[in-house]
């Protein structure tokens, strides 16, 4: 409080908690800051109660492109092992989607387009995916180890390639949407309102730093600003030299 105030009243008025318009200014950013992750808490509820709603059948179903996958070979599948390959490929299938059946894409090479078919491979599990999926003694003998590196690893990384890759062929089948989510109108009228407030003003930019940081700052650099500065640099070698020799 103003010390002007307190002369002018005597300190009694302390007790009546008068703010200053330096104080009440600040209070009105903190109060605004409270309504912002009010609102990212109450956002986060909404969205989680439209993901409990469950499916609701479509009639009739709908075709939205085709979808691959893999499939035990005819031979393999009428093979007495036909169960034991079957529940390795349930764990490492891997699944495309296509607007095209024959699944051919385009690349550009030195000026020319190339349609090529689109390459699709068996899932090759990361050391710590692998110990996930849980395989018998019998199973993890199907794969072998293999080493390469990734854009994010500093070092080789272990990933594990299944031995018979030939036991599975491509199947091409037609992607049928039969269900669809169910919808609340309460939920999605509310949901656009937020979101219309929070791209207001560049509120959401304000949320995010409030939650996370600042939503600017370059995460990659961190190292860099941590790093001491160079002493020596931007600075000649005669520079560099001249204070030695007063230093000695």
């Amino acid at each position: 409080m103003d010390t002007k105030i307190i002369q002018e009243y005597g300190e009694d008025i302390l007790c009546y908690r008068l703010r200053t318009a330096r104080q009440k200014k600040r209070m009105q950013y903190e109060d605004f800051d409270k309504h912002l992750i009010q609102l990212h808490k109450e956002e986060k509820a909404l969205y989680e109660q439209r993901k409990n709603l469950g499916w609701e059948p479509l009639v009739p179903p709908v075709q939205k492109g085709w979808k691959r996958f893999f499939v035990l070979r005819d031979d393999v599948a009428r093979s007495r092992e036909a169960d034991f390959f079957q529940a390795i490929l349930k764990k490492i299938n891997t699944y495309d989607w296509s607007y095209r059946k024959d699944f051919i894409i385009r690349k550009r090479r030195v000026g020319r387009k190339k349609y090529r078919v689109k390459e699709q491979r068996l899932l090759a599990p990361y050391e710590w995916h692998f110990a996930k999926l849980d395989f018998s003694d019998s199973e993890k003998q199907m794969f072998h180890e293999v080493f390469h590196y990734e854009k994010w690893s500093k070092g080789p990384v272990r990933r594990f390639v299944f031995n018979e890759p030939w036991r599975f062929v491509l199947r091409v089948r037609p992607n049928m949407i039969t269900k669809v989510r169910k919808k609340d109108e309460v939920i999605e009228a509310r949901l656009k309102e937020i979101d219309s407030y929070m791209r207001r003003d560049n509120n959401r930019n304000r949320q995010t730093k409030l939650l996370y940081g600042d939503s600017r700052q370059r995460y990659w650099k961190r190292e860099e600003l941590i790093k001491e500065k160079n002493p020596l640099k931007d600075r000649s070698v005669q520079q560099i030299m001249d204070e030695l020799k007063n230093e000695s």
